[in-house]
């Protein structure tokens, strides 16, 4: 991964962050999947324990996690030693949780692509205690919450300032649902317009994506609804019918 850019931050539990564009994101991501030889050729689920299992030399475990507890992973300074995801996912055994699995395997692979550094750098300062148990100094992990997962924020839509988690899911969609497979899968569904001649998903057919996006990928469809809003803004798409 190139050198990241970063700047400073009070509000968080370091005294810098990490900054990526969105662009940056899908080329990591892309890259990353490559480099382990996990890309598809065509639009197909991403084994993302794989993934984990190939890139990192780690194997996902499973523990008693304490109630909307989704996974975390442990770091040390040499980087990520350990995911643990919440045993009652694997236990319950159902299509959903095992989506689910897969979208926290994926998330907890976005912190340790894109925050092993600063756990390495031992860099914290007071806002590591003001996060209501999000942030586990002591341990060395983030505790990743079910509604900053597949939800993507609180109740209200928003991350609260945690960019960790907003950035960890920026890479969750990224790998789950790679940008040039999405565009693919989506050809027949897609217009050209506007003065870039930017690929854009008619409001019309955005159900319908979403539906295709997650039996495709093999996703929970709030998944799919996420990454499609990322990919193809609302805004972008309002045009055609300027």
């Amino acid at each position: 991964m190139t050198e990241v850019k970063m700047i400073r931050d009070r509000t968080g539990p370091f005294e810098e962050r990490p900054f990526f564009e969105q662009s940056e994101i899908e080329a990591i991501s892309a890259a990353e999947l490559r480099e382990v030889a996990l890309f598809p050729k065509q639009p197909e689920p991403i084994r993302v324990d794989r993934f984990i299992e190939k890139r990192f030399e780690l194997v996902e475990d499973y523990d008693e996690l304490p109630p909307g507890i989704l996974g975390y992973t442990r770091f040390g300074l040499k980087g990520a030693e350990a995911v643990i995801i919440s045993r009652a996912l694997e236990e319950e055994g159902s299509r959903v949780a095992k989506r689910r699995i897969g979208t926290t395997l994926a998330h907890e692979a976005g912190h340790i692509l894109l925050h092993s550094h600063l756990f390495a750098t031992g860099d914290l300062h007071e806002g590591a205690r003001r996060f209501g148990g999000e942030f586990d100094a002591q341990e060395q992990r983030v505790l990743c919450r079910d509604n900053f997962v597949e939800a993507g924020g609180t109740s209200s839509g928003g991350y609260d300032g945690r960019w960790w988690e907003f950035q960890a899911n920026q890479i969750m969609g990224a790998l789950l649902l790679p940008k040039t497979l999405v565009l693919d899968a989506l050809d027949g569904l897609l217009d050209t317009g506007g003065l870039m001649g930017r690929r854009r998903l008619d409001p019309t057919n955005r159900q319908r994506a979403n539906v295709l996006l997650s039996a495709m990928f093999d996703v929970n469809p709030v998944v799919a609804q996420r990454r499609t809003e990322q990919l193809f803004p609302a805004k972008d798409s309002a045009q055609l019918t300027f």
